[in-house]
């Protein structure tokens, strides 16, 4: 069979790099491939915050429908935009060699406002409030866009600084020299993974992506995220969770956070497992916030958002 793959992405600079990226690698394997760009509702409604839209998957709605109407074969997301369950028909074909998992601060030469007042831009309640957990005496304000929108708006305003993604700026060659790495901020669940789903029926296109999958990426991002399926984030609440794999111990070091809208209240767990028990490290992780006052917290985020 030879048939001719299509990419189907979000027409972003960084969603064509990350098409581009996996294009390449599915043509070096030898197999054809063509990409379509498709335009997201997440881009176009700039105006209102994403948890207002009253949709997790946002940013992949556009491209499931794509994929759904037999206009693409696959697409290419961050995963951290993906939301935890697929649309039915559709699967995780493959996960991507993670990049830099880190939050960074883009500032603007002066750091001084760290030790006092200050303002900085985020379009993420996760973000936002462990930052106000951290600086309680800050003011954050919203930022929407592809990241060289929100780059732009940083530039044009009178903010202190604008949190991002490393792996985002890094990619497109965006990251500037003002900047620091906020390693004490735990990033979005997958943060810094690709993933490539594709249609469920279609055998030729899976096995030709899958060569493309990293297991070892594969199995921390799905402890990420089935942490944040426990605690039902969808990819809206403020909540955090990385899983890193210890090569010398053999074991998966997790940590996980869910927080208040306002970053007043904070409930996190760190652990370390063998790697054998990975399958219910994110279940199990998320269970234990619950038990410990999580529940109720969830109860007021939902409350608050519905407002």
């Amino acid at each position: 069979m030879n048939k001719t793959i299509r990419i189907g992405t979000r027409d972003s600079e960084l969603a064509l790099w990350q098409a581009h990226t996996v294009q390449k690698k599915l043509n070096d394997l030898g197999y054809k491939t063509e990409i379509v760009a498709v335009k997201s509702q997440g881009d176009i409604i700039l105006d209102k915050p994403l948890y207002e839209l009253g949709i997790t998957g946002i940013f992949t709605k556009t491209l499931d429908i794509a994929m759904l109407n037999g206009q693409v074969d696959i697409a290419v997301h961050s995963m951290k935009d993906v939301p935890t369950a697929l649309p039915i028909g559709i699967i995780q074909a493959a996960v991507l060699e993670r990049a830099n998992t880190l939050d960074i601060l883009v500032h603007k030469g002066n750091l001084d406002f760290l030790n006092s007042e200050g303002t900085i831009a985020t379009g993420s309640l996760r973000r936002q409030a462990q930052w106000l957990n951290k600086y309680s005496n800050h003011n954050v304000v919203d930022l929407r866009g592809n990241v060289n929108t929100r780059m732009q708006k940083l530039n044009e305003s009178d903010w202190n600084g604008a949190v991002f993604a490393a792996a985002g700026l890094e990619r497109i060659n965006l990251k500037p020299d003002s900047f620091i790495n906020l390693d004490w901020m735990i990033p979005a669940p997958a943060q810094g993974a690709m993933v490539v789903v594709a249609m469920a029926n279609d055998n030729y296109t899976i096995d030709a992506v899958s060569q493309l999958n990293h297991i070892e990426t594969e199995i921390c991002t799905y402890i990420e995220r089935q942490f944040l399926k426990t605690l039902e984030g969808g990819c809206t609440a403020p909540i955090g969770a990385i899983a890193n794999y210890n090569e010398d111990e053999d074991i998966i070091d997790f940590k996980g956070v869910l927080l208040s809208i306002d970053g007043k209240e904070k409930l996190a767990i760190e652990t370390k497992v063998a790697v054998s028990e990975w399958k219910k490290l994110g279940f199990n992780s998320a269970q234990e916030i619950l038990d410990n006052g999580g529940t109720q917290l969830m109860e007021k985020i939902r409350t608050v958002l519905k407002k």
